[in-house]
């Protein structure tokens, strides 16, 4: 199994945590279709998005795979009056990862991260390493202190 440049960030931080192969079905990329193969439930695997404010421009906001990203609610924590996804082709361009393989680990730039509080509520969850078909499972607190994320309120219930 090769190590991603995410794997090599936490090992030189010292943290602990464990690789995960799944096989990838690039037609159902969904985190909900991860935790299945990787065998966790939806709520502990982490899904990565990449978003731009009005004001403070792109960030990270890092969610569990069965909820959606409250677009105001996280603008409340980063200071912006509206946010928006950024589109799929502006992705890679950004953050250097194609879409079901993105992480904050190594990304491009070291854009701000947000980590929703639910992760806290885990031993261990689940994130992208930085390609498709490959997970880290790590302490979430370990988690946030090698992304420097900020841990708030920014997940809700998927809607209908």
């Amino acid at each position: 199994m090769a190590r991603t440049n995410a794997a090599r960030i936490l090992d030189s931080e010292g943290i602990a945590y464990d690789l995960i192969e799944y096989a990838v079905d690039p037609a159902d990329l969904a985190a909900e279709s991860v935790a299945a193969k990787i065998g966790l439930p939806p709520e502990q695997v982490f899904k990565t998005l990449v978003v731009r404010g009005d004001r403070n421009g792109v960030c990270f906001a890092v969610i569990p795979g069965d909820e959606e990203l409250d677009l105001k609610a996280l603008a409340r924590v980063t200071g912006d009056r509206g946010m928006e996804l950024v589109p799929l082709k502006e992705v890679q361009p950004l953050t250097g990862y194609i879409r079901g393989g993105v992480t904050v680990l190594g990304a491009r730039k070291a854009y701000p991260v947000y980590l929703d509080e639910t992760a806290i509520l885990h031993d261990r969850i689940a994130v992208s390493a930085g390609q498709r078909g490959l997970q880290l499972l790590l302490a979430p607190e370990d988690y946030t202190r090698a992304t420097g994320a900020t841990v708030a309120a920014i997940s809700r219930e998927k809607s209908g």
